[in-house]
């Protein structure tokens, strides 16, 4: 085994949400660029399966391992069997999200639940599993699917933007202390790409009643990306271990518009909102009161 990280030639790399979306993009780049071995852990594991036929006919080996990150054995006993078997791992696309796209006050306690859990603990599942691998071997690169939601503000997306911000925190501290070790930690963070996930995904959903095209259609403004496009981009910014990797490249004017003047984020946050609800009413959604049995809990919970 090289003691140094192998640049996507003959590499050994872990695709978590690798099946669809961003996930099986970056796999087919890391096919291309000659990687040897590309694990694929999905929930979908026939698309999975479909993934790694596309890339063990451009030359890598691919395995598919039936993966649901909220599950912390699960993802200790994939990152231990890809040690085992390929005896290192150089790169770590640590990539399985969700979203559900409402107002925070008429969001389910599912809907919190699934973005948090499988948007953080299941980020930290995987960092908890590979990173300390990463440090015993010397070398490494953790890459944590965040957004450019993990940096600004977005109406309609509260939670999902809560747990990228997290993502890019933890990023960001892991960075500093990973280097002295030899490992690399980037936080990828992609605007609107056209995957699955825009109109809910595997796991997902938009709480409003509409259609497909219709929920595209508001993504339309945000001017999403290609994304095989995006992928190229992200890997060769990878490969030149950049902290932080904003695509598509338009996105960064608003993020560094919105650094700049804070006031700016809010006052055109404000404008999506009113806009959105002015020319989708099916996402004008009264809210409902709290029903008497949650009322009569929360007053006995004040009296204790």
């Amino acid at each position: 085994m090289t003691d140094k990280i192998r640049t996507y030639q003959g590499s050994v790399s872990i695709v978590t949400g690798g099946a669809s979306g961003i996930g099986r993009a970056i796999g087919t780049e890391l096919a291309k660029r000659g990687a040897q071995e590309i694990v694929i852990c999905d929930v979908q594991t026939a698309l999975a399966e479909e993934a790694a036929e596309e890339f063990r006919r451009a030359g890598s080996r691919a395995t598919v391992i039936p993966l649901d990150v909220r599950d912390k054995t699960a993802v200790e006993r994939m990152v231990a069997d890809v040690h085992r078997t390929s005896h290192r791992i150089d790169y770590v696309f640590n990539n399985a999200g969700t979203g559900v796209m409402g107002e925070t006050h008429l969001l389910e306690e599912r809907d919190w639940d699934l973005t948090i859990d499988v948007n953080l603990h299941g980020v930290v599942n995987v960092i908890r599993s590979v990173y300390p691998r990463l440090i015993a071997q010397g070398f490494g690169h953790l890459v944590n699917t965040a957004s450019v939601a993990g940096l600004i503000g977005s109406p309609f997306l509260s939670v999902y933007v809560a747990t990228k911000h997290a993502v890019v925190g933890l990023s960001k501290s892991m960075r500093i202390e990973a280097a002295p070790h030899g490992v690399r930690v980037t936080a990828l963070c992609p605007g609107a790409i056209r995957t699955p996930i825009l109109t809910g995904g595997a796991q997902g959903r938009s709480i409003y009643e509409m259609s497909d095209a219709r929920k595209l259609s508001w993504w339309e403004r945000f001017r999403p990306g290609d994304v095989n496009v995006f992928a190229r981009e992200a890997m060769d910014l990878v490969a030149k271990n950049e902290a932080m990797i904003i695509l598509p490249r338009h996105n960064r004017v608003g993020v560094t518009l919105f650094r700049l003047f804070p006031a700016l984020e809010e006052i055109i946050g404000k404008k999506i909102h009113q806009k959105t609800l002015e020319l989708y009413p099916e996402m004008n959604i009264p809210a409902k009161a709290p029903n008497a049995s949650a009322s009569k809990s929360a007053s006995a919970s004040k009296s204790n």
